[in-house]
This record gives structure tokens, sequence and C-alpha cells, in this order.
């Protein structure tokens, strides 16, 4: 490597090759940015669909994009108007920038993970580089301080946002919907007497079980996977109830756990979500968060699904991205997750990876649950 470089992870969407690439190192060209030396960076399905080509844009100049939006990173070098962190600091990065246009009310009142236009800036997605590098600059209120005792696990705290969004949108309407309101309950307990189904077992589908178990939710986890299996002993061991489709079919579904209150959808794969929001409860609550791809055309009964949804009172919900909220509630229930489970919760990440093996565990076969490539060890002040 050049001495003015860093190493990156990057592909390079016009001519569909990716590699190893000399990046330039960045700079603090503004007083409220810092310096980020990047530690870990979680790899995730939407890598995988950037590394085949589905999607991915460069930042204006440039042929390539730098991969990686899932992070845990340590402040190097701050900016001189930075008051909230220090250097040594681990913090965690949002990831979507918002548009510029002024008539957008989310990115004005920093919702941008709401963005009206569509023209919001993504790291390591759309437009701008991401983190699967040795060192970033970003501004300061992009940033979200983690406590060093979540050192080994905060490269979670990313996907663990999705499911963080959706609860909070759940409890909103929960606060709106008389049946599901009822005596005042502590925050951890929100979800008590209500009954929570998750769809899939990767790591988004995993830490919103986490999630969902620790807000209170007798919590069921539905998907393809048979005994034995790790992801299955995971389930098992933070006080989850795992149902295999290839033992029981939706109707079975249904009868083996009464009324689903909420659905946490998980998989991305559009005739499972379609099977089994048929079995939704009354006044249920489904939450889509797997984006799918295109696929050939399925049957449905729209007809069903409708009256269902009218008559039952239930409430279809797509949510996508997060915003500093949803950041801020993951660290806290990692924090709790660490504590309460806390081998469930190592179990999640597979391995530490150097760069260079990057792209095989992003094209190859997944090995475990969540693979992480790492840059950097922590410094000790």
């Amino acid at each position: 490597m050049k001495g003015d470089d860093v190493k990156a992870v990057a592909v390079f969407p016009g001519t569909k090759t990716f590699k190893i690439v000399e990046h330039e190192v960045p700079r603090l060209s503004q007083p409220d940015q810092v310096m980020l030396r990047m530690l870990d960076i979680g790899i995730c399905g939407t890598d995988r669909e950037i590394c085949s080509f589905e999607y991915g844009t460069p930042p204006q100049g440039y042929d390539y994009l730098v991969i990686g939006h899932e992070s845990l990173a340590q402040v190097a070098e701050i900016g001189s108007a930075v008051n909230r962190l220090k250097p040594g600091d681990l913090v965690v990065p949002t990831v979507r920038r918002p548009c510029s246009h002024p008539e957008c009310r989310a990115c004005r009142s920093g919702h941008q993970d709401y963005c009206y236009t569509g023209d919001f800036t993504e790291r390591g997605i759309k437009e701008a580089h991401g983190f699967m590098t040795e060192f970033v600059v970003d501004h300061e209120r992009n940033m979200n301080l983690v406590p060093i005792d979540l050192r080994e696990v905060a490269v979670l705290v990313e996907p663990l946002t999705i499911a963080e969004k959706a609860l909070a949108q759940v409890f909103w309407l929960m606060q709106h919907r008389p049946p599901w309101t009822g005596p005042e309950v502590p925050g951890a307990e929100r979800g008590r007497g209500l009954k929570a189904l998750v769809l899939g077992v990767g790591p988004v589908g995993l830490l919103g079980a986490m999630m969902l178990v620790a807000a209170g939710f007798e919590t069921y986890v539905y998907s393809r996977e048979l005994p034995p299996n790790p992801r299955i002993d995971l389930v098992s061991s933070i006080g989850a109830t795992y149902i295999s489709t290839q033992t029981s079919n939706i109707e079975q579904l249904r009868e083996q756990v009464g009324n689903i209150d909420l659905v946490y959808e998980a998989v991305g794969h559009s005739h499972f979500a379609l099977q089994v929001l048929r079995v939704l409860g009354i006044n249920g609550i489904f939450v889509l968060t797997g984006v799918p791809g295109l696929q050939a055309f399925i049957e449905a009964d729209p007809a069903r699904l409708m009256r269902d949804m009218v008559l039952k009172n239930q409430v279809l919900l797509g949510t996508v991205n997060a915003g500093s909220e949803a950041f801020a509630s993951a660290i806290q229930d990692l924090d709790v997750f660490i504590k309460r489970w806390p081998a469930a919760i190592r179990t999640l990440i597979a391995g530490r990876y150097p760069p260079e093996q990057a792209f095989e565990l992003i094209l190859g076969r997944p090995t475990g649950i969540k693979s992480v490539i790492a840059f950097n060890e922590a410094s000790v002040s």
C-alpha cells in the first residue's frame, strides 16, 4: 500500500468486479468531524447483494464503492468543535445521511430513515463509501457512544436497530389500540401477556427474538431449520420456542401458538410472509423488514387477506433503516443481552477475519451466524 493510502474492500459496479483497493487516507476537513479507526465490520445480506451487483452506487467521482455498514470503531482524532467524544471512545456510526431537499420534513427533522425523496445517501450502500476500511472520517452527530463493556459484541448494534425501530413503532401503536392498552407496566415488560412470532433465524431474526423476549413477549421463532442446529439451540437458550416449517404447517403453527399478536418478519421471502399473514391474530400487527428479490409470480388470496385485515383490526407495517433513537435503544438492549444471555449473544458472532477474506465470506456459503471483518485492535489509552 502507498504511504498515503489505506486498505479498503470495494466493488466496481461498472465492471462488475471487486477487490482490495488502495483508498485515500481520510482527513478532518470540518471542526465537527471525527477520525475513526475501524475495528469490526459485520457482513450481511446487503453486502452479498451489492457484491452480486444487484445494487450499490459509488460516490460521485469514484468508479468503486467501499462496502460495509455494520460497524464498530474507535475515535482516533477529533475536530475542534467536537464536544461529546474524545479519542479512545468506542462508537457505532449510523448508516443513512439526509437528503438536501428543504421540503423533506423527515430529513430536516433528523429522521432520514423516513426520507420522502429517496435522495438520501447510505454509507457502504448508496453514494457514500462504507466502513470496510482502516480509517473513516464522519461528523460527530452521526456517532453513537458505546460502553467499553460491549466491545466484543457492539458490531451487532446496527442489525439490532432494525428490530428496535420496528418495536418502537409497535409500542406506539399499542398505546393507541384499546385491546393492547392496560395497566401500566415497566418498560421492559410492555409485551407481557402478548405473543410474538419471529420469522427466520438469521442475525436480524435472532436479535429480534432476544429483544422481544427481553420486552416480555411470549416469543416463538418459525423457520425451516431442523434440530440439531446451533441457531435452534440459541432460540431455546433465551427462553423462546422454536417451531420448524418442516414439521408444522401454517395451520399447525396457529394451533400451537394461539392468537398471534405480533409477527416480526426477518427473512425477505414474500411467499412465506404472505402465508404467515393468513394466521395473524385478532388485533395483530405484522412487521415486514426483509426486502425480497424479484421472484416468479406467486399465488395469493388478496380478498381473504384484505377481509381478515379489516374484520380483525390488523396492521401491516413495513420498516427500513433506523435513526438515532433506535441506535440508542440497541446499545441499551445489547447491554441487557450480554448480562442475561452472555453465551447466546457471543454465539451470534461466528468469527473475526482479515479483510483479505471478505469476498470469500460475502459470496461463499455462510459460516456460522455473523461473520465479522476486523481491521484494527482497539488501542488502550
